[in-house]
């Protein structure tokens, strides 16, 4: 009876024994699993980050190559408008010279032709005369027209320096419009990876619907301003609106007709 009651006891501490080995590595493995799942949801966040960071960083970069391909452009544009004003005055400048030489010459060779023409030595005296008045009267207008097509000449250079400086300060203005709208697309960009990042922790519906409501918002934003930055150049002097910020989560009790959220 007495080695019944032993087995008994011993058959008992084995079966406590087994049970209590079940436990640890039951307790073991779980412990495992938890450890696995916080990792990869670990690696799945970052990955996700490093995702959102590279597509960011290649909007940034496009809008920059953009950016700079209108800038080249524009130079090149004004560069063959000042091309263009200098060869215009150039040819201009050449042509009245030419003008006024041959103008001079023909009215020489006339002067000329009437002093031989004289058959007494008393009407060449005279005609020699007139001629010389004539030539110093057309030497003195020769060089009043000169000096009017200086200052003429001068007047288009001064023009064409306003046109230039007024084309350098729309081009510089532009650059600063779209340094602008770049700051603008990379705040949304950051907004937007707030939102995604908070709506991941959500605690309550009320909170995750707040942030759904500011996730539309965002994406209305961050799409106007992607219109911006491959449609019409903004008003000058009144650059687009920067992200609203982000709102308080709502924390209203479901149905609450006093809510400050709705």
């Amino acid at each position: 009876m007495a080695e019944q009651k032993e087995s008994s006891v011993l058959f008992s501490l084995k079966e406590l024994m087994n049970l209590e080995q079940e436990r640890i590595a039951q307790e073991a493995a779980d412990q495992q699993r938890q450890a696995r799942e916080a990792r990869e949801r670990r690696e799945a966040e970052e990955r996700a980050a490093r995702e959102a960071e590279e597509r960011r960083a290649r909007d940034v970069e496009e809008t920059r190559r953009a950016a700079e391909q209108r800038q080249r452009e524009e130079q090149a544009r004004v560069e063959a408008i000042k091309q263009a004003e200098l060869e215009r005055a150039k040819a201009e400048a050449e042509h009245k010279a030419q003008l006024q030489a041959v103008t001079a010459q023909r009215e020489h060779e006339a002067q000329l032709t009437a002093i031989r023409q004289q058959s007494s030595a008393r009407k060449t005296k005279v005609t020699a005369a007139v001629a010389i008045g004539i030539l110093i009267l057309a030497v003195v207008g020769l060089v009043f027209k000169w000096q009017q097509d200086q200052e003429a000449a001068k007047r288009e250079r001064a023009e064409a320096a306003q046109q230039r400086a007024r084309l350098e300060e729309e081009s510089r203005l532009l650059a600063k419009d779209r340094e602008q709208l770049q700051q603008q697309v990379a705040d949304a960009e950051k907004e937007r990876q707030r939102i995604e990042l908070a709506l991941s922790s959500a605690k309550s519906e009320n909170e995750r619907q707040a942030l759904l409501s500011q996730k539309r918002e965002n994406e209305a934003q961050r799409r106007a301003l992607e219109n911006q930055g491959t449609g019409a150049t903004p008003t000058r002097g009144k650059p687009p609106a920067r992200p609203k910020p982000p709102g308080k989560p709502c924390d209203c009790p479901p149905g609450d007709p006093l809510c400050a959220c709705l």
